[in-house]
């Protein structure tokens, strides 16, 4: 445990917090803690219903389950090294410069999850800053699985496609609203029951995907 506690303490402060956050959120979800209900992205339950921690819990949430714990790690993975990696190399000596990129590109996250109905905001976050760790390496060559090799800047777009291979059933193509939908619709089930329980509004959710189904 004490080398589990040292890896921990080593990573730069606030990719710490956020990887924390992003471990300890979904676990309360998990463990029925808190009813997932309450930590997706419901623009009517944020906009009317004023429960203004939505934005904030569907940026550390993930429903982890047999069909999506792979996807959920891969992307803590990704969160750990590319985040680390701004924070150490770009940002190095300069957390507040670090804090502000990341609540700006937050910010624009949110307005973007409410406009295009995306529930779930922790892999937008940890691609964006991806995107920006890529573009500031641009012509620097990585590895990625089965030993390709390419440069930075395609990297985001790599990323993209194999979330999109072992994301399975998560709807993040145009949706029918025209705009790219966020991974994870909550399945019928979990919206009925926070509907009745004044937790998620009233909105028109349509047939959507069942979380794990293919």
């Amino acid at each position: 445990m004490s080398d589990i506690g040292d890896w921990f303490r080593s990573i730069p402060a606030i990719t710490r917090y956020w990887f924390a956050a992003t471990v300890a959120v979904p676990l309360v979800g998990k463990l029925g803690l808190i009813s997932p209900a309450y930590l997706f992205l419901w623009p009517e339950a944020f906009l009317y219903r004023f429960q203004i921690w939505r934005p904030i819990t569907a940026t550390f949430y993930f429903p982890v389950g047999p069909g999506t714990g792979f996807l959920y790690l891969v992307n803590l993975y990704f969160l750990y090294q590319y985040s680390t990696r701004l924070e150490t190399g770009a940002f190095d000596g300069r957390p507040a410069d670090y804090l502000f990129m990341l609540l700006f590109n937050w910010i624009c996250i949110v307005i973007t999850g409410l406009t295009m109905d995306m529930q779930l905001l922790m892999i937008p976050l940890i691609m964006s800053v991806l995107y920006v760790w890529a573009q500031l390496n641009r012509d620097m060559i990585v590895s990625f699985w089965f030993g390709t090799r390419f440069k930075a800047c395609y990297l985001p777009w790599v990323i993209l496609g194999f979330n999109y291979i072992i994301g399975g059933s998560y709807r993040w193509l145009p949706s029918r609203r025209g705009g790219v939908s966020g991974f994870g619709v909550p399945p019928a089930s979990m919206r009925r029951a926070a509907d009745q329980n004044g937790g998620g509004g009233r909105h028109n959710w349509g047939q959507g995907f069942r979380l794990g189904d293919q």
